[in-house]
């Protein structure tokens, strides 16, 4: 063992990332490092160990053949250090870390966590935002909330919410529209020039996608939300996006009725993070106040028009 007295289990870390998923800016960002960062710590880790672990080619980094044969009980090892650091924090119950959507995360978790950390003080929660689906058996998180289809590159996964759309646009706005007609007369604002949702909603009411016209595109759905609050159109928004601001009045729904899309909220845990006391109060906090949430909506849409 004198070996690794001279080797930093970092080093180990940065090689074994590197070459399981291909490329510095995909390590990094499983790491949560940048990717100049990480390849400062790739150039150290070949220097602590005497020899080049990967080629430098136009294509970027590809393993030597050392580095391939070693790859597969380097990742089992990492792997094995990983649930063993689990198991003694979840002994402790300082930390929970939560992957997660970063829109979901500012606009809907963020107003509710207090009230997590009010009924479990001695629980931590750390909230990672990112669009990425973390591989959860291989990195340092315990819970990743997803959406999708499905539950996400075969992970066990718990259901938690279907995701639902319906236009919302600034008070001034909605007092130009009195049928889905009208929505033709009005610009639509667009995430990334995509009319996500616009298709299945129009398709619920029994008619075809008119021709929309154009409006201002942002490239964060976040952003679109914002947009529609200072008038500037109408957006397909989504009810934990919009819940708070159509609860505020900054943004009204001119119709009642909401559609799905066939995405779901999915809660995914590994089997070594699933029986920790602590994943299992963080989930069953999320769904009672996700059911909050929806009997709010519901109660909202009868409301509505």
């Amino acid at each position: 063992m004198h070996d690794l007295n001279a080797i930093p289990l970092s080093a180990l870390r940065t090689i074994e990332a590197i070459a399981r998923t291909g490329t510095l800016a995909r390590a990094a960002d499983e790491l949560g490092v940048t990717a100049g960062a990480l390849s400062q710590r790739l150039a150290k880790a070949e220097g602590a160990l005497g020899r080049a672990m990967f080629f430098r080619t136009s294509a970027g980094l590809k393993p030597t053949g050392v580095c391939a044969e070693i790859l597969p009980r380097l990742t089992h090892a990492i792997a094995d250090l990983s649930g063993i650091v689990s198991e003694i924090r979840a002994i402790d119950g300082a930390v929970l870390t939560v992957s997660v959507a970063p829109i979901f995360a500012s606009r809907w978790l963020i107003w509710r966590i207090q009230r997590f950390n009010e009924l479990n003080p001695a629980i931590s929660i750390r909230v990672v935002p990112t669009i990425e689906v973390v591989n959860l058996e291989r990195s340092e998180v315990d819970i990743g909330i997803r959406v999708g289809e499905d539950s996400a590159l075969g992970v066990g996964a718990i259901k938690l919410l279907d995701q639902r759309v319906f236009p919302v646009c600034s008070p001034s706005l909605a007092r130009r529209i009195s049928s889905p007609a009208d929505l033709t007369r009005l610009p639509i604002i667009r995430e990334n020039e995509n009319l996500y949702g616009w298709d299945a909603w129009f398709s619920e009411r029994g008619v075809p996608t008119p021709e929309l016209r154009a409006g201002p595109t942002y490239a964060d759905a976040s952003l679109c939300l914002d947009a529609a609050i200072t008038g500037q159109g109408i957006f397909m928004a989504w009810e934990t996006l919009a819940c708070d601001a159509l609860e505020r009045g900054l943004v009204v729904s001119p119709f009642r009725q909401r559609t799905l899309t066939g995405a779901t909220y999915w809660f995914a845990s590994t089997q070594n993070s699933a029986r920790k006391p602590n994943v299992l109060k963080f989930r069953l906090w999320l769904e009672e106040e996700l059911g909050c949430s929806v009997r709010h909506w519901q109660n909202m849409e009868k409301t509505e028009d």
